[in-house]
């Protein structure tokens, strides 16, 4: 969400010194309040009497996403919440279960919402054999409304090693219109060092395909700061991506935490590349994507600047939710399958982490809800100002007051004096008008909104800590 249309930013510049002095651990304001706010306290019920009122809004926009957990080996590197298993029975359970959870949600909110937005996360989507994926995207037509795809954002995760060519059209007949391909890096030494060996040409040859199967959008995935990776590697990398033309690419830090992550143990830190190395990594990888033609969004995203994500941000239109940027309001976002993340109306509702509890909760009849959160309207507002932040750089104090009633820079005095050190670097400006997050500045965006997150200054951090800013 932005508060004000931009036309096309300044190229982003990097500073070393700024990022040192402000870069530090933060959240990556997927939603706010951020994850591990969320409580046991809160439960099934709390989570059914939000569905129920969702009930009276069925022309309200309203988004899907479902985690599907398998992978058929496990990436080393990897933090997301997935089982590894070379049984593909096990999917199968898995289908009847999210049918399941989606037949209760009915129950609650009835039939005929207007879906917009759809994702297929994991783990490994493609893990389910097209048929499986058949039923369970029937299941949701036969269930919502869903837009036409000219206008809606229909899209799933895939591993190319489980991809073929025939089997994108089958994706696409069934509806996906945006595809996100895994990448990471291309260099054989280092996909050894992090267990996932996908031949360049493989993934080349599946971005291709992407196109001519019709797909709207395709994304690539890339990760610096992996074992074995050096700044001329990557940017060899780097290059072969630019070269293979993707829609938009999502250029992440590697964050080692092994101590959270137990299939980073077997990663040698010795083999990591330096903090040094690291920022080179990131800072020609920057330049070669803009001299390309892509333009950065925000946090580690880019996209060519007649893709559609970065036409919603000069329009004002970019959101952010549990599954990054977005050029369409998904609205209220309905998360299906184990750990997925719904937010509707004023509540946050995170299901369960782990697999057989999903399943006693759905076979018990219950939602399989873990923990979640209930917002204020201290919370709305704070949503608002940091979402506008994350996704324009900028925050418009007429445009908070219209939405809230609230006079921004009053309401936010204290977080605007602690922002003094930053304006005073030049990496942002505060006016009569509002916040703008200057280009130096951008890099820190995560920085900026931290300061905005009450949450965030009145509690501890989790254990494992948040990723690096920068």
């Amino acid at each position: 969400m932005q508060s004000t249309a931009t036309a096309s930013p300044a190229p982003l510049e990097i500073d070393e010194d700024l990022l040192e002095r402000f870069g530090g651990r933060g959240p990556r304001y997927t939603s706010y309040p951020t994850a591990d706010r969320f409580h046991d306290g809160f439960d099934d019920a709390d989570f059914g009497r939000a569905l129920q009122d969702r009930a009276q809004r069925p022309e309200d926009p309203l988004g899907l996403y479902v985690h599907v957990p398998f992978c058929r080996t496990i990436c080393w590197y990897c933090a997301c919440n997935k089982i590894g298993t070379k049984h593909q029975e096990q999917s199968a359970p898995y289908l009847e279960a999210v049918l399941r959870e989606l037949s209760l949600v009915i129950d609650r909110i009835g039939r005929g919402h207007r879906v917009s937005h759809l994702h297929f996360g994991g783990g490994t989507p493609t893990f389910m054999p097209d048929s499986e994926l058949a039923r369970l995207i029937g299941a949701f037509r036969g269930a919502f409304d869903f837009a036409g795809d000219d206008d809606g954002e229909y899209s799933i995760e895939i591993d190319p090693r489980t991809v073929d060519a025939a089997r994108l059209r089958v994706l696409r007949d069934l509806g996906m219109n945006r595809v996100s391909l895994g990448v990471q890096d291309f260099d054989p030494e280092v996909q050894k060092a992090v267990n996932r060996i996908q031949p360049k040409e493989l993934t080349i040859a599946l971005i291709d395909a992407a196109r001519d199967a019709g797909f709207r959008s395709v994304n690539v995935d890339l990760i610096y700061g992996l074992p074995k990776q050096s700044p001329e590697s990557f940017r060899r990398t780097v290059e072969q991506t630019i070269d293979a033309q993707p829609h938009r690419i999502a250029l992440y830090h590697y964050a080692h935490l092994p101590t959270v992550f137990k299939p980073q143990r077997r990663i040698h830190e010795s083999e990591l590349p330096s903090s040094a190395a690291k920022a080179r990594m990131f800072e020609e990888a920057v330049r070669l994507f803009e001299a390309a033609g892509y333009m950065y969004l925000g946090l580690d995203h880019f996209a060519k600047t007649d893709d559609e994500m970065a036409v919603a941000q000069r329009e004002g239109r970019l959101h952010r939710n549990f599954q990054g940027y977005t050029s369409h309001d998904p609205g209220d976002l309905l998360a299906l399958g184990v750990s997925g993340i719904s937010s509707i109306g004023d509540v946050y509702a995170q299901n369960e982490k782990v697999l057989q509890p999903y399943y006693d909760a759905l076979a018990a009849g219950r939602l399989p809800v873990a923990r979640g959160i209930r917002l204020d309207a201290d919370d709305f507002v704070r949503r608002d100002a940091i979402q506008a932040l994350m996704c324009g750089f900028a925050l418009d104090w007429d445009w908070l007051e219209r939405r809230h009633g609230v006079d921004g820079a009053r309401h936010f005095a204290s977080e605007l004096a602690a922002l003094e050190p930053l304006v005073d670097a030049g990496a942002v400006r505060i006016d009569e008008a509002g916040l703008t997050v200057l280009p130096r500045g951008r890099l820190l965006v995560r920085a900026v909104a931290m300061v905005f997150d009450r949450h965030l200054a009145a509690g501890a951090r989790p254990a494992g800590g948040y990723s690096r800013i920068a």
